[in-house]
């Protein structure tokens, strides 16, 4: 079977593998509609960005610097607004909470793109494992700073991976989150996707009573500049097996998009989503006891680190 009659196979929500986020929008008027992203400036977040404005809707890019986040706005036109946001650094996830506040404007969604990949070498932000911090810890202080700005119906979505599956096999490793008793580039790179996944799958679980909801997404293998940080090897196989095997960047915005704007999407509140469609994560991922307690854990880090 080839991959593209795989990615062709439609599920329950009627998209596929195949639908880019243009094609899950079709028809949708976001006018009136305003999402913030994060990682807007590259790859899928540009991709988000230039679909989800097409639309109408008015979209919050956040990127590393303001010049990245400007320079990526006005490519998609007025409707898009820069804003910087390092994630890995507190003080810089406190400011874009206060600039996003200051335009006193509700959020219909938060999509939460951004992320780091695969460290060759150790790496850390105050003290913790940078892929940890960056795309967990960063993105939980943002979301967590901005809550109070969803909207009645209001979604955040959670970019995971089917990475999360590499994380070590006690889940979230508690005892060594700075990573100095041992790294591994693929084994933290998966054990942020897994916090991911266990975020979105605890603040689902935490939005029970309202019509709030959150999703974990798994956009697909795509060949986009998150694999900067990896070793030259890995890059040339990605670069040799990607016309055969990796999803184009339309495709790979394509579920991160649906679970943010598309009527079907809250159906599927609470879930992994891969394809457009839900997935099946690890049994880890569904470990509601780990989830809570990883909220504690980070809701103490952000504490400590002046989040």
């Amino acid at each position: 079977m080839s991959i593209f009659t795989l990615l062709s196979k439609k599920g329950p929500t009627g998209f596929s593998g195949a639908d880019t986020a243009e094609s899950v929008t079709k028809g949708l008027d976001l006018t009136g509609k305003t999402i913030l992203l994060t990682g807007c400036n590259s790859g899928l977040g540009r991709e988000a960005l230039r679909v989800l404005t097409s639309r109408g809707a008015r979209v919050i890019g956040l990127a590393r610097t303001l010049e990245k986040a400007a320079e990526a706005c006005r490519s998609a036109g007025n409707l898009a607004i820069p804003i910087a946001c390092e994630l890995s650094d507190p003080q810089g996830v406190r400011s874009a909470v206060a600039a996003v506040k200051a335009l006193k404007v509700p959020l219909d969604a938060i999509m939460a793109n951004a992320g780091i990949m695969a460290l060759p070498k150790l790496k850390q932000a105050h003290g913790y494992e940078l892929q940890f911090f960056t795309n967990h810890i960063g993105h939980f202080a943002l979301i967590h700073g901005l809550l109070g700005l969803l909207t009645e119906k209001g979604r955040v979505v959670v970019m995971s991976s089917s990475a999360h599956r590499m994380a070590p096999k006690t889940g979230i490793e508690f005892g060594n989150l700075s990573g100095e008793r041992g790294y591994g580039a693929w084994k933290h790179y998966g054990q942020s996707k897994l916090a991911n996944l266990l975020f979105a799958k605890e603040l689902n679980r935490r939005f029970a009573g309202s019509s709030k909801t959150a999703y974990a997404v798994h956009p697909g293998v795509i060949a986009t500049n998150l694999g900067r940080n990896m070793n030259p090897a890995a890059n040339l196989l990605f670069g040799l097996v990607g016309p055969v095997f990796l999803k184009t960047i339309p495709q790979g915005a394509s579920t991160e998009v649906f679970a943010a704007v598309h009527p079907e999407a809250p159906h599927f509140a609470g879930r992994y989503l891969a394809d457009n469609n839900p997935s099946t994560n690890s049994d880890l991922g569904d470990d509601a006891a780990l989830a809570k307690r990883l909220w504690e854990a980070s809701e103490e880090i952000v504490r400590k680190t002046g989040g």
